[in-house]
């Protein structure tokens, strides 16, 4: 048994109808961001992120601004592979004030205040990821980092209906060439093109007060080539569409099937296997080295984040009947549970 293929959407459209409801032309993935978020209405409901996480050869740095309706959260992190000393630093503001998130993926979106400053700045096929913070566990931090598009790049963009009235759409981009460097107190990192790469995942959607998903991705050079992994697993299960697909050098395979995840719950650090739940297609395992937890009790919010750093190995049959070997490939694995 196999899933049935997921439409394809080719024309610019937008997410929501007039009343704030789920257009029924917008259900469907796209190879191009042509999907407009205008959300609107369904007052605490809006769940908007633009999340940014870069795989460097000496750290991981990841930098998000998030509007949740009521409150907008950014948060910044770093971890360096070799020591595994690893930051993190949040900052809640209530109401959101002064957070604007656009409804397009590549969009210019930044917040600034005292502790922290972040600018994703869009341009010409570029994004400019600068964060700034005086006190970053002790140190000042400033990253500057160019992250390319290419122009024939295909991305996954697909909207996921849980029903008219609560849906989401969600932008993964991967394998985007990163140059710049990190500054970290009297240490620097630098990011090059052939080596280091940018995932996006950019978020817009209505959302239930509760939900739990798994996300695994990676974006690194294989073998000379560009692959990309990308597969979301609980959040789309039963919707008839999914977040999965494979990205070798620009070109992408959408998988149409859900992908089961396995993993033990009371050890996050025991190794993952992400699999197709019909097929053969989708047969990897990912042995963790680092696990990030990012607990928030804020009342309203409740969310428990477990993201796993490590390799994966195996294999994904593509399109063409090839299949793609994974070896020892850096990525990230999550659940996250939210109550929001």
């Amino acid at each position: 048994m196999r899933q049935h293929a997921e439409r394809e959407i080719v024309l610019p459209t937008v997410l929501c109808d007039k009343k704030g409801n789920l257009n029924p032309e917008a259900i469907g993935y796209a190879r191009t961001p042509i999907i407009d978020c205008n959300l609107s209405g369904h007052f605490m409901r809006k769940k908007k992120w633009n999340y940014w996480c870069v795989f460097g050869e000496e750290i991981l740095f990841s930098a998000t601004i998030s509007h949740l309706d009521y409150a907008a959260v950014c948060f910044v992190y770093f971890l360096e592979y070799e020591t595994q000393r690893y930051f993190e630093k949040t900052i809640l503001i209530p109401l959101g004030a002064n957070v604007k998130m656009p409804e397009k993926v590549l969009e210019t979106i930044q917040y600034k205040n005292s502790e922290v400053s972040i600018e994703m700045t869009y341009f010409n096929n570029e994004t400019h990821l600068t964060v700034n913070a005086p006190d970053f566990d002790g140190d000042p931090l400033h990253a500057e980092l160019k992250i390319e598009h290419p122009k024939n790049d295909e991305s996954l963009n697909v909207v996921i209906p849980w029903n008219r009235k609560t849906f989401q759409f969600t932008a993964k981009h991967h394998t985007l060439p990163a140059t710049g460097v990190v500054h970290i107190g009297n240490r620097h990192f630098n990011f090059t093109p052939e080596e280091s790469f940018a995932v996006l995942d950019y978020g817009r959607g209505i959302w239930p007060r509760e939900a739990t998903w798994n996300w695994g991705m990676a974006s690194q050079r294989v073998r000379g080539q560009r692959i990309g992994l990308n597969f979301g697993g609980k959040w789309t299960d039963g919707t008839g569409m999914t977040e999965n697909a494979v990205f070798v050098d620009g070109k992408m395979t959408k998988i149409h099937e859900d992908v089961l995840f396995h993993y033990d719950r009371t050890d996050f650090m025991k190794p993952w296997t992400v699999k197709s739940k019909f097929s053969g297609q989708v047969n990897l395992m990912f042995t963790p080295f680092f696990e990030r937890v990012a607990e928030t009790n804020a009342k309203v919010i409740v969310s428990s984040v477990h993201q796993m750093v490590g390799y994966y190995d195996g294999f994904i049959q593509l399109e063409d009947g090839t299949t793609l070997q994974i070896q020892q490939m850096l990525g990230c694995i999550e659940e996250h549970v939210a109550k929001w």
